[in-house]
Order: structure tokens, then C-alpha cells, then sequence
């Protein structure tokens, strides 16, 4: 019996789905956080506040299907607009599909479990501020949303064995 590659190593992302479409977001709210875009240079400048509508503690949009109409910039991404994007983080499954580069293994996809991409200290949780409290964005700018993150895998602690006999005393 052979197994056959999961979708998004088996088609284009203008072949997925809706839902596998869907299924790529990591959930690290990285993309919900503004950006400034340096005016000499063009330059992509990241900061830590996110959108208004970005629940900052699980990393989702608050009113998803209502989100263009309530936050009129928020940009629907989609295979043709995703060429023309380039403030995506370097974590962003979309790019890495796009660029045919692997899921990181704290991607839910990879992992079977959403939380992972939070217990990886990929997502936003308890570093991004909401743009109702920031201020101006310019004293936000910040490196990390940019970069591709140094996430390893938790350490897995074993319980200790019970080295006692049967009849209870420590061998």
C-alpha cells in the first residue's frame, strides 16, 4: 500500500479546495499585524500591533467573514494575489507551499494539534498589542514578525519511574 503525499505537497494552491485552502493558515496571527512601508526604500517595516478584530490570545480573526467590510483594508489573500504580496512573514504556509518548501512541524497541519504553533512561540500570543491601545505604529516597529522563527520542538519530560519494590521500599 503506498501513501500518498498530503494535499499541499500534491497540488498547486489554485488546485486546493476551500477548506484545504483554508487549513494552511498556522493560526499565528502574524499576517493580522500592521505594517509600515519605508518610503525611499520600499522597505517592508513590521511592527507588534495587531488589527482590532485579531484576538490576540488565540490568534484569530474575531469576525473572519465580516472582516472587509469592518476593517476595509484587510487584504483577502488568494492564489493570483499572493504573487503580488510581499509582507507575508517567511513563516506564512502560503509562501512556503507557494516556494515548494516544507511545513515547519509545529505547523497544525504537520502536528495534528493547533497549539502548537503557540507552544512554539510562533504566534503572536502574549507579544503583539491591539492597535486600540498602541498608538502611533511608528513606536512599534519591531524585527520578529519578519523573520523566520527559531522554533524548536518543546522538550518532552519523562516522568520519573517508580523504582520501588513490590513492597513499596526504593530499590
Amino acid at each position: 500500500m503506498t501513501d500518498s503525499p498530503p494535499f499541499w505537497q500534491a497540488r498547486r494552491l489554485d488546485e486546493m479546495t476551500t477548506e484545504e485552502w483554508e487549513s494552511l493558515c498556522d493560526g499565528c496571527g502574524r499576517c493580522c499585524l500592521h505594517k509600515l512601508r519605508e518610503d525611499e526604500t520600499d522597505t517592508v517595516l513590521y511592527t507588534d500591533v495587531a488589527c482590532r478584530l485579531l484576538d490576540t490570545d488565540s490568534c484569530r480573526c474575531s469576525d473572519y467573514a465580516g472582516r472587509q467590510r469592518k476593517v476595509p483594508d484587510c487584504v483577502r489573500l488568494t492564489p493570483a494575489a499572493l504573487a503580488d504580496i510581499d509582507w507575508l512573514p517567511p513563516s506564512c504556509a502560503y509562501r512556503l507551499v507557494a516556494a515548494g518548501r516544507p511545513l515547519p512541524w509545529w505547523h497544525p497541519l504537520v502536528s495534528g494539534r493547533p497549539e502548537t504553533v503557540h507552544e512554539a512561540g510562533v504566534s503572536v500570543r502574549g507579544r503583539a498589542i491591539s492597535e486600540r491601545r498602541a498608538g502611533p505604529l511608528e513606536h512599534h516597529i519591531a524585527d520578529w514578525p519578519g523573520q523566520m522563527p527559531a522554533a524548536r520542538k518543546p522538550r518532552v519530560r519523562r516522568q520519573a519511574r517508580d523504582r520501588s519494590g513490590p513492597d513499596g521500599e526504593s530499590r
